[in-house]
């Protein structure tokens, strides 16, 4: 008994029909091929799955190009007439929007000035000036906003410096000098084994604060080392 006859329908299960697919193109194929060894044909097969997948069979002595201009011929016409019109359409409209900018450009730096109306130059005018704001808006930003970013970068180095100052123990102050002590004495008194005349010449010395071991500390000319 042969096979039942298949209803030719579109298959619904998907991987059904994938299968269905792959085994019947794999038989036209051979078809094709054994079409070309026995009859000395050209033939040539292109197919697309339903997922775009893309297979195709040419001839040994020939092409899918050499095959097209065949057919083009064949039928008095040209597969590509359409697109080449369309491309050709495309071009004259872009080579218009092309002279078109460049006319504009020239106008607006003041050329070819001599065909415009009096509407029309006022037009150009008008956009002369609003292109003019639109540039010195763009410049005053830029300028502000270098501005604020060079006082952020003096900020940060000017804090650097007083943390760098802090840490070395610096002062804006003079940190260390010499005083008259022309009051008679260290403290107001005359030190121990010293005359009157030698309180006059006793000097103190300033230190700093982070040397508080040598604070109290003076100096005569007698070179006494006092404690205050």
């Amino acid at each position: 008994m042969g096979r039942g006859k298949i209803e030719i329908k579109r298959i619904e299960n998907a991987t059904n029909r994938q299968v269905t697919y792959s085994k019947r193109r794999t038989g036209i194929m051979k078809k094709a091929r054994e079409l070309t060894v026995l009859c000395d044909a050209q033939v040539a097969i292109i197919m697309f799955s339903s997922t775009g997948k893309y297979h195709e069979f040419c001839s040994p002595s020939t092409d899918i190009k050499g095959i097209f201009d065949r057919y083009q011929q064949a039928i008095g016409t040209s597969l590509w007439i359409e697109q080449y019109e369309n491309m050709q359409r495309t071009l004259s409209h872009l080579k218009d929007i092309n002279r078109n900018l460049r006319t504009e450009i020239r106008q607006r730096m003041g050329e070819d000035l001599d065909g415009l109306e009096f509407d029309e130059l006022r037009g150009l005018e008008q956009n002369v000036d609003a292109a003019l704001k639109e540039v010195r808006h763009r410049k005053y930003h830029v300028i502000t906003t270098q501005t604020e970013t060079y006082k952020k970068k003096v900020k940060h180095s000017y804090e650097a410096y007083k943390t760098l100052q802090q840490e070395l123990g610096l002062r804006e102050e003079p940190a260390f000098g010499f005083v008259d002590n022309t009051g008679g004495g260290w403290d107001g008194g005359a030190g121990a084994g010293a005359g009157a005349g030698a309180a006059a010449d006793m000097f103190a010395f300033r230190v700093v604060p982070s040397q508080p071991n040598l604070h109290g500390m003076a100096y005569g000319g007698n070179h006494d080392l006092r404690l205050g």
